[in-house]
């Protein structure tokens, strides 16, 4: 049986000129999931990006952070409308991962443990717009949070920052993930308020 959290609403405080029309402003970060929660040691963490020819790049948990980790401070806005501004990160950038991937596609799929997909155009994770986080607010990341890793799109809706992030396959055309085959937006930019269809 699948378990989905009850959205999140919060109080309307004073309209900060970062926050995307219909997002109110919380200094926590809540919990939002759907199914349970996996617990994956790093030990036996991996994460691959499949191409179109089946070929494999693949990173163990050592091998992701001597990529380079990265400090970040970012925006990030829920679908269910709570944004937190300001938010510290440390990740590796997905530029980094797709240096030497040679792909004609255009979109991939992100792939997490537990079976959780979202679909994604290529620019939206390149030049400097997505990491793979492994710590949030100076703590590595736990389980709920997506822990050990997560995705991290801050101009995306967040459900596009996939939590137990395990990979990634190119595909050649923008194919829906677990939410967006249930009613979510596409492409889910805040801005535009592309929540859903």
């Amino acid at each position: 049986m699948d378990i989905v959290t009850r959205g999140f609403s919060g109080r309307r405080r004073d309209r900060d000129e970062r926050l995307p029309p219909g997002q109110t402003l919380v200094s926590d970060w809540p919990v939002l999931s759907a199914g349970p929660t996996p617990h994956v040691p790093t030990e036996e963490w991996s994460l691959t990006i499949r191409d179109e020819t089946g070929t494999e790049h693949r990173w163990s948990w050592d091998e992701l952070l001597a990529l380079g980790v990265e400090d970040v401070t970012v925006d990030i806005h829920c679908v269910t409308h709570w944004s937190r501004l300001g938010m510290s990160w440390r990740g590796v950038s997905l530029d980094r991962l797709f240096a030497d991937v040679e792909t004609t596609d255009d979109y991939v799929m992100a792939h997490s443990y537990g079976g959780y997909t979202t679909n994604l155009p290529l620019e939206d994770l390149l030049d400097g717009k997505a990491w793979i986080a492994v710590e949030a607010d100076g703590a590595p990341l736990t389980a709920e949070h997506g822990g050990p890793a997560r995705l991290l799109v801050p101009h995306l809706y967040f459900w596009k920052s996939a939590k137990w992030i395990r990979g990634f396959t190119t595909m050649p055309t923008n194919d829906p993930g677990f939410w967006e085959q249930n009613g979510y937006h596409i492409h889910g930019d805040p801005w535009l308020e592309e929540r859903y269809w």
